[in-house]
């Protein structure tokens, strides 16, 4: 196997490796250049939704939003960030499906509205338009270590609440409304996640985010914004530019990421996983009391 960086800050492509072959007993290997790398990407990958849930059960818990509608019985399905149809065709530009698609286009982590947030997102494409439709890492660990102190010390050791429903009112006042964006408790995270296998630190934003200890709903949103524009600036982002068979996987702690435009009449189908934070992830370090 062969490495190469991804940017001068974070993220590796991995050549010559077949996650097929990725088991219990050769994971450390894959886990550790995760911890190490915060990004990861294996080009031509024939990756089966069998072959997708048993990598994504090695980094932990799949997260199944839908588990409370699923009847008895009922098998986790792979889920799908898509346009397409059942019937083949496309999703109307206004339809609540793709303004939901568009809430992702804005800077966020996977989860932190969740009662245990995410750790992974491991994705493939199927299915992409003839342009656009990428997607965009920025790394807020190497952010937050190149931070000014001044900046640092307006958000350390604060929490920040975070409602899946704030990122869809950004896009769509109607979307906001639905039961989906409206299941979950607020949660309250630290606003810096320390990763226990280096020690390394990142700040913990997303889209979702809404509210900082000690500060109105506006400065709040001020604060973030300032915050998310810090870390997103070129240097800390990297542009994946799909092609099918790619892999991208990238560690939720320390990575934002957005979708991208594409034509809208033209299908685009990635296939996606989240797998749940454990305690042996730092999640303990992250958890804020409701009074903090």
């Amino acid at each position: 196997m062969e490495l190469k960086a991804l940017t001068g800050q974070f993220g590796v492509e991995l050549i010559g490796y077949d996650l097929s072959k990725v088991n219990e007993e050769n994971f450390a290997d894959l886990r550790t250049l995760f911890d190490t790398h915060s990004a990861l990407l294996i080009r031509g990958q024939d990756l089966s939704d069998e072959v997708h849930i048993r990598l994504a059960r090695l980094f932990g818990p799949i997260e199944d939003r839908y588990a409370d509608e699923r009847k008895p019985g009922e098998a986790f399905t792979v889920p799908q960030v898509s346009n397409v149809k059942e019937d083949g065709g496309v999703t109307e530009e206004s339809d609540l499906h793709m303004l939901h698609l568009k809430a992702n286009f804005l800077w966020h982590s996977d989860s932190t509205f969740l009662p245990t947030p995410a750790l992974v997102n491991i994705i493939t494409a199927r299915i992409l338009p003839s342009e656009g439709g990428a997607t965009q890492l920025a790394s807020t660990r190497a952010a937050w270590a190149a931070m000014p102190d001044d900046l640092k010390a307006r958000i350390r050791g604060r929490g920040i609440w975070h409602r899946y429903s704030h990122s869809r009112k950004k896009i769509s006042e109607e979307l906001s409304r639905l039961p989906m964006f409206n299941k979950w408790p607020d949660q309250h995270w630290s606003s810096v996640w320390t990763n226990p296998a280096n020690g390394l630190e990142a700040l913990y934003l997303a889209s979702h985010a809404y509210l900082v200890d000690g500060h109105s709903e506006e400065e709040s949103e001020a604060l973030l914004a300032e915050l998310t524009a810090f870390c997103t600036q070129p240097r800390f982002v990297y542009s994946h530019n799909w092609r099918v068979g790619d892999v991208l996987l990238w560690d939720q702690r320390a990575v934002m990421h957005r979708g991208t435009p594409w034509p809208y009449d033209q299908p685009r189908q990635l296939s996606s996983i989240c797998c749940s934070a454990q305690d042996s992830d730092g999640l303990p370090s992250l958890r804020m009391s409701p009074a903090s």
